[in-house]
């Protein structure tokens, strides 16, 4: 009795750090581009959010349709939309519970799993994140749960077959889940083969129309380069990342300049996962116990080594650690298997207090850390500025360099009249990340070059460095931020107010700026 009053205490213990650590700065970071997207696209009406989605050309549309329902009912204020992938986050607990009876985990070794999955820092980001990766997790822990119910009693068919469904309509890394269900069929119960395969042609059934759809709406002179061209197709180093990503407690890496992981943290837990695993695994274990590791290792194994082999045989790479969420659950299960049911008694206590120790210290580092600022809030800051700037024009005109400004400047003053945001492309000295794009079919954004600049008053806004180096022609200049100013200044403009934020390693600008009198004519 004793024992199982520690284990509910524990439990208890582990549903509040995982609730917690999710709560924990849910809104300390403003939207950023891709949460945008999901918003903008839970804004239109019904017709029109499935048109737009179907352009983006790789997602499915079910968590927009969710965040859509979302907003209609909880708002769209900001706390709101944040709590959405929250509120999915924190229910994916009851399937995880599910699955470990199911699986007839011990109670220490699903209690463990769960500490190892409420304090991972890549879940605790996506459950924080306004995307369709907090719902993904969700249906496809649910997925695993509804599968091992059909595989080891044979229930839930139809069930799973649903579940499946809302699945891939999150995202289309669900048939990796749908694969490793089909492997785990032939490596362990092939009588299961012929219903897992049913199950699977009806996912794909449903799955057809909206690929229909998305063909028959696709914008002509767009490809999925524009999408995914940018990824990277995975080494050993992705491969490690990943590895890093799994076990790395509270950090999540946010942005390139970032390092990839707490590594001072993360192998240490590594290094404790690995020594329990060969203890368990030199221990003599019956069939059951066995059969359950396999089925585990295929849900774990079977998404890696696919996105693998495809992003090296397809055009383009799809690697991400993102859309490996899948892989999450199975993984962290096994991890509290193996320290928590080995029979190296004197060494569990050890581990556990170790474990301990480095979740309290990653916490701690987070705390010393701070709330990190990225550069995509400080333009969400300086349109306010742009907003509150008196104009002596009819239509206030922005001229932005980089479609992620664009798109947070039009996100920021979307519900204001007469307001006009201007992409301009090319221009040296500027940034434009190649992984962020328009969404194809948006026209609140004019796009076009130099010579389309006109108006006696406009504004520029632009990022550099904070410390930049000259860039070209204007290696001999004294203001920073001489580039992209001086093209407009060619134009016959001059500088009449400058503001910045300056956010982490660049500095965003806002420049109002005057079309300069002709010069005075000779006098008589």
């Amino acid at each position: 009795m004793q024992h199982k009053g520690i284990i509910k205490v524990l439990l208890v213990t582990a549903c509040i750090v995982y609730l917690g650590l999710r709560i924990w700065r849910l809104c300390d970071s403003c939207l950023w581009f891709d949460e945008i997207f999901s918003i903008h696209a839970a804004e239109h009406d019904w017709t029109g959010l499935f048109r737009f989605v179907a352009q983006d050309l790789i997602h499915p549309p079910l968590s927009y349709l969710l965040l859509k329902l979302w907003m209609l009912v909880a708002g769209d204020s900001f706390t709101s939309v944040r709590i959405f992938p929250l509120f999915f986050s924190a229910i994916a607990i009851i399937p995880y519970w599910f699955l470990c009876r199911e699986l007839k985990v011990s109670r220490p070794a699903a209690v463990a799993g769960l500490f190892f999955i409420a304090v991972n820092g890549a879940l605790i980001k996506y459950s924080q994140e306004v995307r369709m990766y907090a719902p993904f997790f969700f249906f496809s822990v649910t997925s695993l749960w509804l599968f091992a119910r059909f595989f080891f009693r044979g229930k839930s068919f139809w069930i799973l077959a649903a579940a499946n469904v809302l699945l891939v309509h999150t995202h289309y890394f669900g048939w990796f889940v749908i694969a490793a269900q089909i492997a785990a069929a032939i490596a362990i119960r092939r009588p299961k083969i012929p219903r897992t395969l049913l199950m699977a042609g009806l996912t794909a059934a449903a799955s057809a129309p909206w690929l229909v759809f998305v063909v028959s709406n696709k914008a002509a002179g767009h490809s999925l380069s524009e999408n995914i061209g940018w990824i990277e197709r995975p080494s050993l180093r992705q491969i490690f990342d990943l590895v890093i990503d799994l076990v790395d407690p509270v950090y999540f890496q946010l942005s390139s300049a970032e390092p990839s992981g707490n590594l001072l943290i993360a192998i240490p837990v590594l290094m404790v996962i690995a020594a329990a695993k060969i203890f368990y695994l030199t221990e003599d274990r019956d069939t059951e116990e066995k059969e359950r590791l396999v089925f585990l290792t295929i849900f774990a194994a079977v998404p890696v080594v696919l996105a693998l082999f495809l992003s090296w045989v397809l055009p383009y790479s799809i690697w991400g650690s993102r859309h490996l969420i899948v892989i999450f659950v199975p993984v962290l299960l096994l991890a509290g298997i193996f320290v928590a049911d080995v029979r190296a008694t004197r060494l569990m206590p050890a581990a556990a207090v170790f474990l301990v120790l480095l979740f309290v210290a990653a916490i701690g580092v987070d705390l010393w850390r701070g709330k990190r600022e990225y550069i995509w809030c400080a333009w969400e800051q300086i349109a306010k500025e742009w907003v509150l700037s008196p104009s002596e024009g009819s239509t206030p005109t922005l001229f932005v360099f980089e479609d992620v400004a664009a798109y947070d400047y039009w996100f920021a003053t979307r519900d204001l009249p007469n307001r006009r945001i201007v992409l301009i492309k090319g221009v040296e000295g500027t940034i434009n990340d190649p992984a962020f794009f328009l969404p194809r079919g948006f026209d609140g954004v004019t796009v076009g070059d130099l010579s389309t600049v006109e108006g006696d008053e406009i504004w520029v806004s632009f990022r550099q460095a904070t410390r930049p180096d000259p860039v070209g022609e204007h290696a001999a200049a004294e203001r920073r931020f001489e580039v992209p100013v001086t093209n407009f200044e060619n134009l016959g403009y001059v500088v009449e107010d400058v503001k910045m934020k300056a956010v982490g390693p660049h500095t965003a600008y806002l420049v109002r700026m005057k079309k300069a009198p002709p010069p005075a004519g000779p006098s008589n």
